[in-house]
């Protein structure tokens, strides 16, 4: 029986021909990391190969590892196997994994979006036999409204909270989601602040980004310093002593569960935006058709459903299971929480 070139075991996607695994959950000799989200890029593996732009943020994430950047569309063989990353458009840095062999083809997309986010590596179609995909937002009552519109009711929202002298604090993922955010804020509106752990993030990524100004929020900030400003702050932070300091605040997500009625409320937002790092229905469907594949794999989200629909409409299609968690897995880092835990300490 012919081994598939990819296959789901207990530890992740394995490449058994070159002895590599993508993006495994559990410890490995080989591994080869699409991005720095924490349910993707994991501590303990001994030898790990990710974009460039993706280094700085895995070593500030996962500490002293041995890893070695590869740019896009770079090809490189491990025992016959030729690999090579092109962009997701996920997050920055974020990758899909292209895998040949004997004239097979499979990608593997890790987390992606279509949209162009004017922040990541737009996402690049690539073509293939066999694609394995996400699916966190694979239901048909996901639709994106374009990211200017999005962002012109944030904007909107915080110059009217200015406006009111009230502080808008606004949450998103530290890595994604914030620094999204960040480069397409108003600056003109007022100031911008941010958590320590997003501020942290975000001093890593300033080499690769122009991003406005930010000032961090420390013990020495002012209560009256903050008013008619916005301050990012990861999710983790509501409810916490840090935003203690915020009063009188405002409460925005930015989420693509914004989408859900109700999501608002069981989060206890003052408002939501519907703003997500992965395709839509749409944007999914879109992507498959795209590559050319004849297989599709589908990973995490709704793989249930979406790969009944693929079925439908003329796909071989099925679902595998993995650890990867979609949004909720770009929830902060070990090392973000820390980070956190020291800001509320030093209050």
């Amino acid at each position: 029986m012919k081994v598939p070139l990819l296959a789901f075991n207990d530890k992740g996607i394995y490449c058994q021909q070159a002895d590599v695994y993508l993006d495994p959950w559990c410890p490995v000799t080989n591994a080869i990391i699409t991005h720095g989200h924490a349910d993707h890029a994991r501590w303990g593996h001994q030898n790990y190969i990710t974009h460039y732009d993706n280094v700085p943020i895995i070593k500030h994430r996962l500490g002293d590892i041995n890893v070695t950047g590869k740019d896009w569309n770079e090809s490189f063989k491990v025992n016959g196997v030729q690999f090579s990353l092109h962009p997701a458009g996920h997050v920055i840095g974020s990758a899909q994994i292209r895998v040949e062999y004997k004239g097979e083809v499979w990608v593997f997309t890790g987390d992606y979006k279509t949209e162009d986010d004017g922040v990541s590596v737009p996402y690049e179609v690539v073509k293939c036999n066999s694609f394995i995909t996400e699916c966190t937002f694979g239901l048909p009552a996901f639709k994106w409204a374009p990211q200017a519109e999005v962002m012109t009711d944030i904007n909107n929202w915080w110059a009217e909270n200015r406006a009111e002298g009230k502080t808008s604090v606004l949450f998103g993922y530290s890595l994604g989601k914030a620094q999204r955010l960040l480069k397409h804020l108003d600056p003109n509106i007022g100031k911008i602040y941010t958590h320590g752990a997003i501020e942290n993030m975000t001093e890593v990524l300033r080499p690769l980004v122009d991003f406005p100004l930010t000032t961090r929020v420390t013990p020495a900030t002012k209560k009256e310093d903050l008013l008619g400003s916005i301050v990012l702050a990861p999710p983790s932070a509501h409810g916490s002593t840090w935003i203690r300091k915020m009063t009188p605040f405002v409460t925005g997500s930015a989420s693509g569960w914004m989408a859900f009625r109700g999501a608002r409320r069981r989060r206890a937002v003052d408002r939501g935006f519907v703003l997500s790092d992965h395709c839509d229905w749409t944007g999914l469907l879109e992507s498959i058709k795209a590559t050319g594949a004849e297989k599709v794999i589908c990973t995490h989200g709704y793989s249930d459903i979406f790969s009944k629909y693929l079925q439908e409409i003329g796909y071989d299609a099925r679902t595998a299971h993995t650890q990867y968690e979609g949004e909720l897995g770009e929830m902060d880092s070990k090392k973000d929480v820390e980070e956190e835990r020291i800001e509320e300490q030093r209050e």
